[in-house]
């Protein structure tokens, strides 16, 4: 009950043909020196040198990264606040607007 069941592969339907592979005959001729597989890098290592993380480097680091955490916080709060303000003054304008329609109506 509590394994899964796996479903069974499904046969090809229509026809099905073989891939065409053709195997030319190599002559081996003996005596042939063979060199020697060479030195082969592999993929994950690069040509970079690696970064050595030293502690002054590391504390470089933080600093940079709070003066850059810093700056963006104030950046955003800096343009919330002038949205704010903004919003503000054009409901204070638009109360004034009102006011000055509605007494103008009573006259």
């Amino acid at each position: 009950m509590f394994r899964p069941k796996l479903p069974a592969m499904p046969q090809p339907t229509g026809l099905v043909t073989p891939p065409a592979v053709v195997v030319e005959p190599t002559t081996i001729t003996p005596g042939t020196p063979v060199p020697p597989p060479a030195s082969v890098v592999p993929a994950a290592v690069s040509s970079r040198p690696a970064v050595q993380l030293t502690p002054g480097t590391a504390l470089a680091l933080v600093g940079g990264g709070t003066a850059v955490v810093l700056v963006v916080g104030t950046v955003l709060v800096s343009m919330l606040l002038a949205v704010a303000v903004t919003a503000a003054s054009v409901a204070v304008c638009a109360v004034v607007l009102r006011s000055l329609l509605a007494s103008q109506h009573r006259r």
